[in-house]
């Protein structure tokens, strides 16, 4: 999973971290301050939600409840679902290998499951 730290510095450097959230399916170290919310998953590289999420989406935050909600109708989550368009795996790297074998966060994202290809 990619690491968070220079986007969360980002939000602290401009003085949003108390007046914006970050949402990712990244994660963070331990200096990350603010309503940021990592790991989501499924990832919106196996088409979870995340992947259908547009600029201007509300997104409501329950944290007692551990929820997180799109709010958009069904009708424009399955739109949005039919014309998803995944990125192309990242071929080389870590970066890349971790893409090809690491299984979904939601599962403990080790290193072992069969390659995508």
């Amino acid at each position: 999973m990619r690491e968070m730290h220079m986007v969360t510095s980002l939000l602290v450097g401009l003085g949003l971290d108390e007046s914006c959230s970050l949402i990712t399916d990244g994660r963070f170290s331990g200096s990350t301050r603010g309503a940021c919310i990592g790991h989501i998953s499924p990832e919106a590289m196996e088409g979870g939600p995340i992947a259908l999420v547009e600029n201007g989406d509300l997104i409501r935050i329950d944290i007692p409840g551990r929820e997180l909600t799109l709010k958009i109708g069904k009708r424009e989550m399955a739109r949005r679902r039919k014309t998803l368009q995944l990125p192309e795996v990242q071929e080389g790297g870590v970066l890349g290998r971790y893409a090809r074998w690491a299984g979904s966060a939601a599962e403990g994202a080790i290193l072992g499951k069969v390659e995508k290809r």
